[in-house]
């Protein structure tokens, strides 16, 4: 009868055949005990790279929903206000540099972040500073060709101009991005700063008497043309999700619709609170205060919409719920409110 010590090592069942095979020397070996020795250092030595692989593969599993946890954060506090300024200077600009501040040094931006970073997975967070952007890009570009100077006879302010320029750079540069150029290249945040650097300036001097601040009625009827044009391009954004993907539960573009109309509507109604402070005179002897007082209000409470997960129900249904629609109800009310101040303000 043969040894069991010396018996070939049968195949294993099942799970087991992934374990490694301790061979054990035959006892009539000469070097039995060092062979035993050698068989269990290699048995720990893979059974270590296993939990080493194990482990690497939790943590690799865990980096981008992690990260991306971390990253994410949707600010849309209505009430956020501009530090201090002189009365001199404008609210408007003031807060534009605050909310500059805000999106880019307070939180991340993780519009431009590459596949390796973590927050390159969100969606929701990069199209709300989107909308932001598109705000500020509208308002900062009013500012500096009718407000800003004097009677649109004088040249653009150079630290407007300045501002306008940046703002107008998209939101997903990086430094590195062959589709654009083989040279590195300025990354959109720090286009975005060196405009609230140039915003911080144009008070700066507003406060010295070195800058125009023109608070008249004309100027302010052309901001708000130009305004409610972009509350009617996103209008028709949400009109043409909802034609084209309304009734599915899983709609991948709804989200991104939402979130680029919240991030506007949000800066729109911070922006246009500000706006109001600065022609509260004007707005006051035209009797129209009150009703600009509930357009931001309405941009705000669209803003203010918070669903766990954006849902593109066909309209009128009992079972889905439509946020697109729930959104544009609030983006239409304040639209037909900007129109009635237009109207007020033409008198």
């Amino acid at each position: 009868m043969s040894d069991d010590f010396d018996a070939e090592p049968q195949p294993k069942a099942g799970w087991r055949r992934f374990l490694p095979t301790l061979k054990m020397p035959s006892w009539g070996s000469r070097d039995a005990v060092a062979d035993l020795e050698t068989a269990v250092g290699r048995n720990r030595l893979v059974t270590a790279a296993r939990w080493g692989g194990g482990v690497l593969l939790a943590i690799v599993l865990l980096y981008y929903p992690v990260g991306a946890l971390i990253a994410h954060h949707i600010d849309d506090d209505i009430d956020f206000t501009a530090p201090a300024i002189p009365p001199e200077a404008s609210q408007t600009v003031a807060l534009a540099a605050a909310l500059i501040d805000r999106e880019v040094n307070g939180t991340s931006w993780p519009a431009n972040a590459p596949w390796f970073f973590p927050s390159s997975i969100l969606d929701n967070m990069p199209n709300f500073q989107s909308g932001e952007i598109q705000a500020l890009q509208r308002v900062v570009t009013e500012l500096r060709d009718q407000i800003g100077r004097a009677r649109g006879t004088s040249s653009a302010d150079k630290a407007l101009e300045a501002a306008a320029g940046y703002l107008n750079n998209p939101p997903d540069l990086w430094y590195i991005d062959l589709s654009r150029s083989w040279a590195p290249m300025k990354p959109s945040e720090s286009y975005y700063l060196d405009a609230m650097k140039s915003l911080i300036d144009f008070n700066g001097r507003m406060t010295r008497g070195d800058a125009v601040f023109e608070r008249r009625a004309d100027n302010l009827l052309s901001t708000l043309d130009r305004i409610g044009k972009d509350l009617g391009a996103a209008s028709n954004k949400i009109d043409e999700e909802i034609d084209k993907q309304s009734g599915a539960w899983f709609d991948l573009q709804a989200d991104d619709t939402f979130y680029f109309n919240k991030g506007e509507l949000y800066a729109y109604g911070l922006l246009l609170r500000a706006l109001g402070q600065d022609f509260k005179q004007v707005l006051t002897e035209k009797g129209a205060l009150n009703i600009w007082q509930r357009m931001v209000g309405s941009m705000l409470e669209g803003a203010a919409l918070q669903p766990w997960v954006v849902i593109n129900g066909k309209p009128g249904s009992m079972a889905q719920p439509n946020h697109l629609a729930e959104q544009g109800f609030y983006l239409l009310r304040a639209r037909a409110q900007l129109e009635e101040i237009t109207d007020i303000l033409q008198k």
